[in-house]
């Protein structure tokens, strides 16, 4: 999982590249268009006409795909959740917050958030995998408040699934040599079930080829980082021993980059070897 933050980035902003930066007047009348689908689906529902509402999300799912470039740039082409890059499929855009219907743990199937169906804020870059699997299912933990249209209080929610635009959820994640993913070490036990939830839901472990992908990054990073430590320590009575330092450091780096493929995976497998200066080259 990559830690997109979505809050203080937008479409107009100047680093893009030109082919996917919006112009002021396009995204204000991007905005102006989803306030107004959200008026006429607000009427709908005032109406009792639920069919019809859910009917008119689908009809328009043009809107929130014009934004798809721009949530893809955000993550370097990533899969938001899985952090890879699905080259044979198409990643889609998902709605954090089911759009017409949603689902707990146990009970029945409740209203979905409607009014964040063109909500910007409530957009994610998923692969194929994760947003089949996960689908309506939006649990709350038990006895959490549960927004409405009427009494809109998302901030005051708790759910179950980490959500990539968190910092802090993002910190949850972690992996293992066999390419599972896994909670981190020592966090508390509500975040365990968090990650065990989201890991089962959007089958972050049980998609084998993802595992796999996972398994070849770290075994990849935990060779370089071998040679990384044999190389400092002979530092110390070979100067040729320097540039393999360099090296091994560079190759490290860039395999955690926020925009190499499955980046978090390298940096746990240099987190878990608990060596200060190793640590230092992923921050």
């Amino acid at each position: 999982m990559i830690f997109i933050d979505l809050e203080s980035k937008l479409p107009t902003d100047g680093d893009l590249a030109a082919g996917i930066r919006w112009s002021q007047a396009d995204w204000d009348a991007w905005l102006a268009e989803a306030a107004r689908l959200v008026a006429e689906l607000a009427t709908l529902n005032a109406a009792g006409r639920i069919k019809e509402r859910n009917e008119l999300i689908d009809k328009h799912s043009g809107h929130w795909g014009k934004l798809k470039p721009w949530l893809l740039a955000l993550s370097g082409g990533k899969c938001w959740f899985t952090e890879a890059r699905d080259i044979a499929s198409h990643l889609d855009v998902e709605h954090f917050r089911p759009k017409k219907s949603a689902r707990n743990v146990k009970g029945p199937e409740r209203d979905g958030y409607w009014w964040l169906a063109f909500d910007y804020m409530n957009f994610r870059i998923a692969g194929n995998v994760p947003n089949r699997k996960k689908g309506v299912w939006f649990p709350l933990r038990h006895g959490s408040r549960c927004s409405t249209y009427t009494r809109r209080c998302e901030g005051d929610e708790i759910p179950h699934f980490l959500d990539p635009t968190n910092a802090y959820d993002v910190t949850l994640l972690a992996f293992d040599e066999e390419g599972k993913a896994i909670p981190a070490p020592g966090i508390p036990r509500w975040e365990e079930v968090r990650v065990k939830r989201t890991v089962e839901r959007l089958k972050l472990t049980e998609h084998q080829a993802l595992a796999e992908e996972r398994r070849k990054v770290w075994q990849n990073t935990s060779r370089l980082i071998n040679k990384y430590l044999q190389a400092l320590s002979d530092t110390r009575t070979s100067g040729a021993a320097r540039e393999r330092l360099k090296a091994a450091a560079r190759e490290i780096v860039c395999l955690t980059k926020p925009d190499a493929e499955l980046s978090q995976v390298a940096k746990w497998c240099v987190r878990l070897r608990n060596h200060a200066q190793l640590s230092r080259l992923v921050g």
